[in-house]
Protein backbone atom coordinates (compact mmCIF):
# COMPACT_ATOMS: atom_id res chain seq x y z
CA UNK A 1 0.00 0.00 0.00
CA UNK A 2 1.33 3.53 -1.08
CA UNK A 3 1.60 5.68 1.78
CA UNK A 4 2.05 9.62 1.54
CA UNK A 5 4.44 11.34 3.88
CA UNK A 6 2.22 13.95 6.00
CA UNK A 7 3.90 17.31 6.41
CA UNK A 8 5.15 16.77 9.92
CA UNK A 9 6.46 13.70 8.91
CA UNK A 10 8.27 15.53 6.61
CA UNK A 11 9.56 17.97 8.74
CA UNK A 12 10.57 14.93 11.46
CA UNK A 13 12.90 12.90 8.26
CA UNK A 14 14.36 16.51 7.48
CA UNK A 15 15.38 16.92 11.24
CA UNK A 16 16.87 13.48 11.42
CA UNK A 17 18.50 13.38 8.60
CA UNK A 18 19.90 16.21 9.36
CA UNK A 19 21.17 15.28 12.58
CA UNK A 20 22.42 11.77 10.58
CA UNK A 21 24.14 14.12 8.36
CA UNK A 22 25.91 16.47 11.40
CA UNK A 23 26.54 13.36 13.17
CA UNK A 24 29.38 12.14 10.09
CA UNK A 25 30.45 16.06 10.46
CA UNK A 26 31.50 15.58 13.88
CA UNK A 27 33.46 12.17 13.66
CA UNK A 28 35.19 12.64 10.09
CA UNK A 29 38.75 12.38 10.45
CA UNK A 30 38.76 15.56 8.21
CA UNK A 31 36.82 18.11 6.12
CA UNK A 32 39.54 17.97 3.17
CA UNK A 33 37.98 14.06 2.09
CA UNK A 34 37.09 14.14 -1.58
CA UNK A 35 32.83 12.86 -1.69
CA UNK A 36 33.31 10.19 -4.36
CA UNK A 37 29.72 10.66 -5.41
CA UNK A 38 30.19 14.89 -5.66
CA UNK A 39 33.04 14.87 -8.36
CA UNK A 40 35.48 17.46 -7.20
CA UNK A 41 33.52 18.30 -3.84
CA UNK A 42 35.20 17.93 -0.72
CA UNK A 43 33.63 17.45 2.58
CA UNK A 44 33.91 20.61 2.98
CA UNK A 45 32.43 21.72 0.24
CA UNK A 46 29.50 19.71 0.75
CA UNK A 47 28.72 21.15 4.36
CA UNK A 48 29.13 24.45 2.95
CA UNK A 49 26.36 22.64 0.74
CA UNK A 50 23.90 21.77 3.00
CA UNK A 51 24.37 24.69 5.66
CA UNK A 52 23.88 27.64 2.81
CA UNK A 53 21.70 25.87 0.86
CA UNK A 54 18.70 25.51 3.88
CA UNK A 55 19.13 28.81 4.89
CA UNK A 56 18.07 30.02 1.10
CA UNK A 57 15.70 27.77 0.99
CA UNK A 58 14.78 29.46 4.24
CA UNK A 59 14.35 32.76 3.66
CA UNK A 60 12.34 31.31 -0.03
CA UNK A 61 9.23 29.55 1.70
CA UNK A 62 9.11 32.78 4.39
CA UNK A 63 9.05 35.04 1.08
CA UNK A 64 5.89 33.48 -0.05
CA UNK A 65 3.68 32.54 -2.96
CA UNK A 66 5.25 35.86 -4.41
CA UNK A 67 8.99 35.24 -4.54
CA UNK A 68 10.60 34.12 -8.00
CA UNK A 69 13.88 33.15 -6.72
CA UNK A 70 15.91 32.08 -4.13
CA UNK A 71 16.27 35.34 -1.96
CA UNK A 72 19.49 35.65 0.16
CA UNK A 73 19.18 34.21 4.17
CA UNK A 74 19.51 36.29 6.80
CA UNK A 75 22.50 35.33 8.78
CA UNK A 76 26.28 33.86 7.75
CA UNK A 77 25.91 31.67 4.82
CA UNK A 78 29.33 31.07 5.16
CA UNK A 79 30.57 27.55 7.51
CA UNK A 80 32.88 28.56 10.35
CA UNK A 81 35.93 26.58 10.03
CA UNK A 82 36.08 25.58 13.78
CA UNK A 83 34.32 21.98 14.04
CA UNK A 84 32.20 22.78 17.20
CA UNK A 85 30.88 26.83 15.60
CA UNK A 86 31.02 24.10 12.47
CA UNK A 87 27.83 21.77 13.97
CA UNK A 88 26.13 24.57 15.77
CA UNK A 89 25.77 26.75 11.95
CA UNK A 90 24.54 23.32 10.71
CA UNK A 91 22.49 22.73 13.42
CA UNK A 92 20.85 26.90 13.16
CA UNK A 93 20.52 26.16 9.14
CA UNK A 94 18.32 23.29 9.75
CA UNK A 95 16.44 25.05 12.65
CA UNK A 96 15.75 28.48 10.23
CA UNK A 97 14.42 25.56 7.59
CA UNK A 98 12.02 24.19 9.61
CA UNK A 99 10.62 27.13 11.19
CA UNK A 100 9.98 28.61 7.96
CA UNK A 101 8.52 25.29 6.61
CA UNK A 102 6.16 25.49 10.04
CA UNK A 103 5.23 28.99 9.80
CA UNK A 104 4.21 28.30 6.23
CA UNK A 105 2.19 25.58 6.12
CA UNK A 106 1.98 22.73 3.70
CA UNK A 107 -0.42 24.33 1.40
CA UNK A 108 1.19 28.13 1.00
CA UNK A 109 2.29 28.85 -2.86
CA UNK A 110 6.26 28.36 -3.04
CA UNK A 111 9.19 28.87 -5.37
CA UNK A 112 10.64 25.63 -6.12
CA UNK A 113 12.61 25.57 -8.53
CA UNK A 114 11.49 23.08 -10.92
CA UNK A 115 8.71 23.66 -13.63
CA UNK A 116 4.94 22.45 -14.49
CA UNK A 117 5.78 18.96 -12.46
CA UNK A 118 3.40 16.43 -10.63
CA UNK A 119 4.72 18.18 -7.66
CA UNK A 120 2.97 21.52 -6.51
CA UNK A 121 4.66 24.39 -5.93
CA UNK A 122 4.43 24.59 -2.21
CA UNK A 123 6.15 24.58 0.71
CA UNK A 124 4.84 21.08 1.16
CA UNK A 125 6.61 20.03 -2.19
CA UNK A 126 9.66 21.64 -0.65
CA UNK A 127 9.79 19.98 2.38
CA UNK A 128 9.42 17.14 0.51
CA UNK A 129 11.73 17.61 -1.81
CA UNK A 130 14.55 19.07 1.42
CA UNK A 131 13.64 15.50 2.69
CA UNK A 132 15.44 13.83 -0.54
CA UNK A 133 17.95 16.28 -1.28
CA UNK A 134 19.24 16.05 2.60
CA UNK A 135 18.94 12.60 2.88
CA UNK A 136 21.07 11.56 -0.43
CA UNK A 137 23.84 14.17 0.98
CA UNK A 138 24.25 12.34 4.01
CA UNK A 139 24.66 9.02 1.96
CA UNK A 140 27.24 10.88 0.23
CA UNK A 141 28.64 12.52 3.70
CA UNK A 142 28.74 8.36 5.05
CA UNK A 143 30.20 7.20 2.26
CA UNK A 144 32.99 9.30 2.15
CA UNK A 145 34.26 8.34 5.67
CA UNK A 146 33.72 4.83 4.53
CA UNK A 147 30.23 4.02 6.64
CA UNK A 148 27.83 1.56 5.41
CA UNK A 149 25.56 4.09 3.48
CA UNK A 150 21.86 3.87 2.50
CA UNK A 151 18.77 5.31 3.02
CA UNK A 152 16.13 5.21 5.67
CA UNK A 153 13.22 2.73 3.78
CA UNK A 154 10.40 5.51 4.50
CA UNK A 155 12.49 8.51 3.32
CA UNK A 156 13.57 6.13 0.06
CA UNK A 157 9.95 4.74 -0.85
CA UNK A 158 8.68 8.42 -1.04
CA UNK A 159 12.35 9.79 -2.89
CA UNK A 160 10.76 7.43 -6.02
CA UNK A 161 8.39 8.87 -6.26
CA UNK A 162 9.07 12.42 -5.38
CA UNK A 163 11.86 12.30 -8.15
CA UNK A 164 10.01 10.36 -10.82
CA UNK A 165 7.22 12.99 -10.08
CA UNK A 166 9.61 16.18 -10.81
CA UNK A 167 12.59 14.70 -12.65
CA UNK A 168 10.87 12.73 -15.27
CA UNK A 169 7.96 14.84 -16.15
CA UNK A 170 7.04 16.48 -19.19
CA UNK A 171 4.14 17.43 -21.66
CA UNK A 172 6.38 17.51 -25.02
CA UNK A 173 5.95 14.11 -27.06
CA UNK A 174 8.32 11.29 -27.09
CA UNK A 175 10.03 11.25 -30.18
CA UNK A 176 9.86 7.03 -30.23
CA UNK A 177 7.21 4.78 -29.88
CA UNK A 178 5.02 4.39 -26.86
CA UNK A 179 6.66 2.83 -24.14
CA UNK A 180 6.81 2.58 -20.30
CA UNK A 181 9.50 2.56 -17.49
CA UNK A 182 8.55 0.08 -14.19
CA UNK A 183 10.25 1.32 -11.22
CA UNK A 184 9.76 -2.13 -8.30
CA UNK A 185 11.16 -1.97 -4.86
CA UNK A 186 11.43 -4.87 -2.92
CA UNK A 187 9.73 -3.60 -0.25
CA UNK A 188 6.19 -4.18 -2.06
CA UNK A 189 6.01 -0.67 -3.98
CA UNK A 190 5.95 -0.01 -7.74
CA UNK A 191 5.70 3.08 -10.33
CA UNK A 192 5.44 2.86 -14.32
CA UNK A 193 6.75 5.94 -16.06
CA UNK A 194 4.84 6.10 -19.31
CA UNK A 195 6.25 7.89 -22.14
CA UNK A 196 4.37 8.74 -25.55
CA UNK A 197 3.35 11.52 -27.59
CA UNK A 198 1.58 13.23 -24.71
CA UNK A 199 5.13 13.66 -22.78
CA UNK A 200 5.89 11.85 -19.52
CA UNK A 201 4.16 10.80 -16.61
CA UNK A 202 4.36 8.75 -13.42
CA UNK A 203 1.38 6.37 -11.55
CA UNK A 204 1.52 4.25 -8.91
CA UNK A 205 1.25 0.29 -9.39
CA UNK A 206 -0.84 -1.61 -7.60
CA UNK A 207 0.74 -4.31 -5.75
CA UNK A 208 -1.13 -6.95 -7.54
CA UNK A 209 -2.84 -7.41 -10.96
CA UNK A 210 0.12 -5.75 -12.39
CA UNK A 211 1.20 -6.24 -16.08
CA UNK A 212 4.86 -6.90 -16.76
CA UNK A 213 4.01 -6.80 -20.19
CA UNK A 214 2.81 -3.34 -20.55
CA UNK A 215 6.96 -2.51 -19.61
CA UNK A 216 9.37 -2.24 -22.10
CA UNK A 217 11.81 -1.68 -19.78
CA UNK A 218 11.82 -2.43 -15.67
CA UNK A 219 14.44 -1.96 -13.01
CA UNK A 220 14.17 -3.54 -9.45
CA UNK A 221 16.25 -3.16 -6.33
CA UNK A 222 15.41 -2.16 -2.63
CA UNK A 223 13.88 1.46 -2.85
CA UNK A 224 17.35 2.75 -1.14
CA UNK A 225 18.61 2.04 -4.18
CA UNK A 226 16.38 2.72 -6.86
CA UNK A 227 16.89 6.56 -5.23
CA UNK A 228 20.48 6.02 -5.10
CA UNK A 229 20.29 4.88 -9.19
CA UNK A 230 18.12 7.99 -9.65
CA UNK A 231 20.71 10.59 -8.26
CA UNK A 232 22.78 8.73 -10.25
CA UNK A 233 24.94 7.60 -7.15
CA UNK A 234 25.49 4.49 -8.39
CA UNK A 235 25.24 2.10 -11.69
CA UNK A 236 21.73 0.97 -13.22
CA UNK A 237 24.23 -2.37 -13.43
CA UNK A 238 23.70 -2.81 -9.57
CA UNK A 239 19.68 -3.10 -10.33
CA UNK A 240 17.96 -6.08 -11.14
CA UNK A 241 16.48 -4.74 -14.58
CA UNK A 242 14.37 -6.44 -17.26
CA UNK A 243 13.71 -5.72 -21.15
CA UNK A 244 14.99 -3.35 -23.95
CA UNK A 245 18.06 -1.84 -21.89
CA UNK A 246 18.14 0.87 -25.83
CA UNK A 247 14.73 1.50 -24.32
CA UNK A 248 16.80 3.26 -20.74
CA UNK A 249 19.69 4.86 -22.90
CA UNK A 250 16.77 6.35 -24.82
CA UNK A 251 15.23 7.88 -21.76
CA UNK A 252 18.17 9.22 -20.56
CA UNK A 253 19.24 10.87 -23.81
CA UNK A 254 16.31 12.67 -23.80
CA UNK A 255 16.08 16.38 -23.13
CA UNK A 256 12.36 17.26 -23.51
CA UNK A 257 12.38 21.63 -23.11
CA UNK A 258 10.19 21.28 -20.35
CA UNK A 259 12.43 19.03 -18.53
CA UNK A 260 12.80 19.72 -15.05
Amino acid sequence: MHKTLEFPELLRLIDERATAFRAVIAAAPSLDLPVPTCPEWTLSDLVQHIGEGRRRWAATVAAGPDATSRTPAEGDTVAPQEREALLAWLAASTELLLAALREAGPDQGCFTGWGYTQTPHTAGGVARHQVQEIAVHTYDAQLTVGEQASLPVEVALDGVEENLFIASFSTSAWPHKPTAFDFHATEGRSWRLTVDGDGARTTRLPATGQDPDAAGFSVRGTASDLVLYLYQRISVDSLQLDGDRGLLDLLWAWEPEDWA
